[in-house]
């Protein structure tokens, strides 16, 4: 009356339920696969003249299926730690975006890989953040004029408006003579990070401090969904990186960053003003033809923490809903051994346009003046050696 256990399994039920204790596990699927194809091939050789071929048969399917189990042993399910965006099916041959030097996890590797962002959570500390936030009230004020920063007002303020102050500054640029601000670029926590993408011979390209006003109702405090590299006559572009931190709360109500993952697999799209009813900011450029039904991801982050973006990466802002001033410090970093390419003809020649035109007028640069030859006068080298 005795019934063998595996007669009487459910077949709903559970592996370790259905066979008897201390029973071996019942092999993978890819194992009983080959035993199939073992018992098949053999039992035809007992009945066919052509046998030894056959064993040629077996054979090689018995190296494709070896060779098969160690693929699917090796392959690893990872998570996101930023909470955005889940890379479960990537399983990259190789890494083309990040460097070997222990520093970023398996996880955060693949997810970059994937989606082009990486934010790092409280990495910058609180008291660094107030000494930036107290030299950008030095500089409103006027207190301190660090030589070739570019200080840039919203375009919806009128000019009989401009008191000394925050409320008339909302981006400054170039700080990279401001000894104070331009400590950012070389704290060696963010450069810690920035290795991991550029190399260890590191240049910091463009710096910017944003002060993004309250919205005057006009939307102008946008920023267009638009790629870095547009800006940077720089290549590759795959040994560039953008490091950008929150100097406080930053959410959807006050403008926070928004990304389209995935997106720095493609190429530099060309980019143009968009025509917006209540102005553009100046050199806020936007793609013109991205898939407007592509996932967007917005970047809540608290003071402190920093997001390191790919400059092909599709972003852009929101339009500031609250009355405070939401602020953010950044810098651009690329490896040493980075090249100049030429500009002219290219997508970017309306951003060597603009800058050109902006050099003249405030500090009396030629006509002729090239984008690359802007960015060799303001990088500066904060770790390694300079090679190009």
């Amino acid at each position: 009356g005795h019934v063998h256990p595996r007669t009487r399994r459910n077949p709903r039920s559970s592996e370790r339920s259905a066979r008897p204790f201390g029973s071996a596990p019942r092999p993978p699927p890819r194992v009983k696969t080959e035993a199939r194809l073992t018992r098949l091939l053999e039992g035809a050789m007992n009945q066919s003249h052509a046998g030894t071929r056959l064993r040629v048969v077996l054979g090689h399917l018995r190296v494709v299926l070896g060779h098969l189990s160690q693929r699917l042993a090796g392959v690893g399910v990872a998570h996101s730690t930023s909470g955005a965006v889940s890379p479960n099916s990537f399983h990259p041959p190789q890494f083309q975006y990040t460097r070997d030097n222990n520093v970023l996890s398996l996880e955060q590797r693949k997810f970059y890989e994937e989606n082009g962002f990486l934010v790092i959570r409280n990495l910058v500390s609180d008291a660094d953040i107030e000494r930036f936030r107290n030299e950008f009230e030095r500089i409103c004020k006027g207190e301190v004029k660090p030589q070739g920063m570019m200080i840039m007002r919203d375009v919806s303020i009128a000019k009989s408006e401009f008191t000394p102050g925050e409320k008339m500054i909302s981006k400054i640029q170039d700080f990279q003579e401001d000894e104070e601000l331009f400590r950012y670029c070389t704290l060696p926590e963010i450069l810690k990070y920035v290795e991991c993408f550029t190399g260890p011979d590191i240049m910091a390209l463009h710096t910017m401090l944003i002060n993004k006003p309250p919205d005057s109702g006009k939307k102008t405090s946008r920023h267009p969904l638009h790629q870095d590299l547009h800006y940077f006559p720089i290549r590759p572009s795959n040994n560039i990186v953008g490091a950008w931190t929150a100097m406080e709360h930053i959410d959807r109500n006050n403008g926070c960053l928004c990304v389209l993952p995935g997106s720095h697999k493609g190429d530099l799209k060309p980019h143009a003003y968009p025509k917006w009813e209540g102005g553009v900011n100046i050199m806020f450029y936007g793609i013109q033809d991205y898939d407007e039904n592509c996932p967007r991801v917005h970047l809540v982050m608290e003071k402190g923490d920093t997001v390191f973006f790919h400059p092909l990466l599709i972003h852009g802002s929101g339009w500031n809903r609250t009355q405070g001033y939401r602020k953010a410090i950044s810098c651009h970093f690329a490896g040493a051994d980075c090249h100049y390419i030429d500009v002219k003809g290219t997508s970017q020649e309306v951003a060597e346009r603009d800058i050109s035109r902006i050099g003249k007028k405030l500090y009396g640069i030629p006509d002729d003046t090239r984008l690359q030859d802007v960015l060799r006068f303001r990088v500066r080298l904060v770790k390694g050696k300079r090679i190009n």
